[in-house]
C-alpha cells in the first residue's frame, strides 16, 4: 500500500473515532457486542443520535451489525480501531 493511501486510511479512522460518542460505542463494543437500545440506555443519548453514529462508524468499516430477529447487535471488526482505543486507555 503507497503512504498516501496508507495516510488517509488512517485520518478517517481517527476522524471515525475523534467524536466522544463514537468513540464511546466502539470502547464499549470492544468487550460486548450490543443493540442499539442497550447503547442509549448506557450513554444516555436519543437512539436517532446513536444511530447516526453507527451508521458512520460502519461507512468507515469500523463496526458491522448482524441481525438477531428484529434487533441488530453491533460489534468492531476493525482491528486497528480496537489498537487506537487500547493505546488510548492505557493507564500511566
Amino acid at each position: 500500500m503507497n503512504t498516501t493511501k496508507l495516510i488517509e486510511q488512517n485520518s478517517a479512522l481517527l476522524h471515525a473515532l475523534g467524536h466522544p460518542i463514537r468513540y464511546c460505542i466502539v470502547e464499549q463494543l470492544i468487550n460486548n457486542s450490543s443493540n442499539v437500545n442497550a447503547m442509549v440506555n448506557c450513554l444516555n443519548v436519543p437512539q436517532p443520535t446513536i444511530s447516526q453514529h453507527l451508521q458512520l462508524l460502519k461507512s468507515a468499516g469500523i463496526i458491522e451489525g448482524k441481525r438477531d430477529g428484529k434487533e441488530i447487535f453491533y460489534h468492531v471488526i476493525n482491528e486497528d480501531a480496537v489498537k487506537v482505543i487500547k493505546v488510548l486507555n492505557i493507564e500511566n
